[in-house]
């Protein structure tokens, strides 16, 4: 299974989650985020996710899998997406936000893994430590790492993925392109 890193011994992760609420803060009316001191590493290109919790159930995920600018603008973006759009549910409301605990994961780069049958990925695929990405004929479907405390079953996990991203559930497409990666991961304690 994932699990949260120790803040102690990576502080990256209280800056993430920091950067993070205080993203959702201004989101929401607070304060707007200030410019943050110069830091190489955050400051570098980076994807993350950002997950949002209430009392242990799903209240908002936005993330991206590739760089799309730095660190810190992808934490400040889907930290507010997250909270704001993510589709399934209704925006998050200042009132919600000290009940709602922020997850943040630190995606590595994509790493190609055989998907030339169903088989083959799942021998490739890592329960508890890969994230997985899924795509063929324009389509597409991720699951992060932490799913797999969910789905701790490879073929589970793989199933809800194609589920996911509506694949034919009857036939495994020749096209299909399958990479794995892998995720630092911080959350808040509980609230």
């Amino acid at each position: 299974m994932t699990a949260a890193h120790d803040h102690r011994s990576d502080p990256r992760g209280d800056t993430l989650l920091t950067l993070a609420r205080v993203a959702i803060v201004a989101a929401l009316g607070g304060p707007p985020v200030p410019p943050g001191e110069p830091e190489p590493w955050l400051d570098a290109p980076g994807a993350c996710f950002v997950t949002l919790t209430q009392e242990g159930q799903l209240r908002g995920c936005i993330g991206n899998i590739l760089p799309q600018g730095s660190l810190r603008d992808a934490v400040l973006r889907n930290a507010q997406s997250a909270a704001l759009r993510d589709p399934r549910f209704i925006p998050l409301s200042r009132a919600e936000l000290d009940r709602t605990r922020i997850e943040i994961s630190l995606l590595s780069a994509m790493e190609s893994i055989p998907s030339d049958s169903e088989a083959a990925v799942l021998t490739a695929l890592r329960p508890g430590v890969d994230g997985l990405l899924l795509t063929a004929k324009g389509r597409s479907a991720v699951f992060i790492p932490s799913v797999w405390e969910q789905l701790p079953d490879k073929r589970d996990f793989l199933d809800h993925l194609r589920a996911k991203g509506h694949f034919p559930r009857d036939r495994w497409s020749p096209d299909t392109r399958a990479e794995r990666f892998t995720a630092q991961h911080w959350e808040e304690p509980p609230r």
